[in-house]
């Protein structure tokens, strides 16, 4: 199948999204769709699978102009699509979560033909690759094995055309390569794969052509091996990106954070974090290494707050923590940067200048401690949007509409828009592009050079070594060593976050 996108144009209020954007692809190719966060490509990938209409420009299928009035359309002209966020029932099994809306009917009673869809999807997971148990519940399965079982669904449609958007953004270094794995026998077996990404290595070793996408309009496309990190870079936000983090050395000062053997329960009540100890002082940055999953988010939540403490002892800058509210290791000078900015970071149907007073509503200047103070927060609020370049409509634009990276500019601005003595970040550059991340990297060190202390949480071990002033590693709830200087090698705490020793 060959497909076309010819001058598509999508408008929202106060945002062109798309503007004229000309994209093809043929029979069997892995077209890298890059970009930064807001650059268009969802949306460009929305309007192909029938959930956005266009405002003008057309779509053809070999040759034939065709138009998609609900997804159900663009499933039937074989365009698949894997959306970043899944959308599978929890409490189905792989079974009927993959024939959900496409069911085989039996019988005169209309009864769904189970062992048909089984057999089915069977035969796609041996033929691609895909090796999921047809039988297990979709909520006990990794997120990783999830994705699989989302690309399954777009196999038993048929689909011809599989868009898989910031594929990636969930999966660990490993997960990632088995992703790739499968890109290149859907490929193989004629299956076009449109890559929607904002990861510069990952369109360089996936993809045939990549098409870089700049504010709603195509900045080029070039091929992977006649392009380089840096010129993608270039592309994808219109000037030379620093793709390291320049910091200077840490000039480590007094414990600002200390744990000492906390324990931690997750949701289940298992305990999550098992005897963590840790200092951080200020000046410096460590930064938690691991795959998701090893106690860290529970460590984060009951540094600051939202999580409670089983046992042990947590101090910041000498006030015992243990037992303390959000609200209260705030005061202390706490900066938190969550690690799920949709659920903890945001409120998305206030507006960004209500988002940025979310933990100093209750001060001076924004509230006399019974009447908010508009006129304050405004201002407050559009200092906050000059100084940490959100792209935003309007300070009273609803923050739920900004892309990811300006919605975790919010996040960040609102957080160092006070004195703080200690940030905590929890995967702080999560699903953002190279200039975003670079921008967030580059607030933290200034954070560290003021003399804050910083804890960095990432599953992102490029990130980590580059940000790192030390490396702690979690492995099943447990700190399994510390690292720093030439012993914080890939390697080494590659081999750590396996649960080496």
């Amino acid at each position: 199948m060959r497909l076309e996108l010819k001058d598509i144009t999508k408008q929202f209020p106060g945002v062109l999204a798309n503007d004229k954007i000309s994209i093809s692809t043929d029979r069997g190719e892995v077209l890298g769709l890059l970009g930064e966060n807001g650059a268009g490509k969802t949306t460009l990938m929305n309007i192909l699978s029938g959930l956005y209409r266009p405002d003008s420009g057309e779509i053809l299928i070999d040759g034939t102009p065709r138009q998609f009035h609900d997804p159900a359309e663009a499933i039937d002209a074989g365009i698949g699509m894997v959306h970043q966020h899944f959308q599978l029932v929890p409490v189905f099994d792989v079974v009927s979560a993959v024939a959900l809306g496409a069911e085989t009917i039996t019988g005169p009673l209309g009864t769904f033909d189970r062992g048909a869809a089984r057999k089915r999807i069977l035969e796609l997971s041996t033929q691609y690759g895909l090796q999921v148990d047809p039988d297990a519940d979709i909520e006990d399965l990794p997120v990783g094995v999830r994705q699989r079982v989302e690309i399954l669904k777009a196999l038993y449609r048929k689909s011809d055309v599989l868009v898989l958007d910031e594929p990636s953004a969930v999966l660990t270094p490993a997960e990632t390569e088995e992703l790739f794995a499968i890109i290149r026998e859907l490929a193989e077996s004629g299956t076009t794969v449109i890559f929607i990404t904002h990861k510069l290595n990952e369109v360089l070793e996936v993809c045939d052509r990549i098409t870089v996408l700049r504010r709603g309009r195509v900045a080029g496309t070039v091929e992977p091996n006649s392009t380089t990190r840096e010129q993608l870079a270039n592309l994808m936000v219109g000037r030379d990106v620093e793709l390291r983090v320049v910091k200077g050395p840490a000039v480590p000062g007094d414990v600002v954070l200390s744990l000492a053997d906390v324990v931690v329960r997750d949701d289940r009540d298992h305990i999550a974090v098992k005897g963590v100890s840790l200092d951080v002082r200020a000046g410096e940055i460590v930064a938690v290494a691991g795959v998701q999953g090893n106690g860290q988010t529970e460590l984060v939540e009951a540094i600051v707050g939202l999580r409670t403490v089983d046992s042990g002892a947590m101090t910041v800058d000498g006030h015992d923590i243990t037992t303390a509210s959000p609200r209260q290791v705030s005061d202390l000078g706490v900066a938190h940067i969550p690690e799920d900015r949709g659920r903890d970071g945001l409120i998305n149907p206030m507006t960004v200048a209500e988002n940025y007073i979310l933990d100093s509503y209750h001060r001076k200047p924004y509230s006399d401690g019974v009447r908010l103070n508009g006129e304050a927060i405004e201002q407050g609020a559009a200092i906050g949007v000059r100084d940490f370049d959100i792209r935003t409509p309007s300070i009273r634009t609803l923050a739920g509409s900004l892309s990811g990276g300006n919605q975790q500019k919010v996040v960040v601005a609102r957080e160092f828009s006070r004195p703080v003595k200690l940030v905590i970040a929890a995967q702080p550059t999560r699903g953002l592009d190279v200039g975003s991340i670079e921008y967030i990297h580059k607030r933290i060190v200034e954070q560290r050079d003021a003399g804050a202390a910083i804890l960095i949480v990432s599953t992102e071990l490029e990130e980590v070594l580059a940000v790192g002033d030390r490396v702690a590693v979690m492995f099943g709830g447990k700190i399994v060593g510390v690292v720093e200087g030439e012993e914080a090698t890939f390697e080494n705490v590659g081999m750590l976050m396996g649960g080496a020793s």
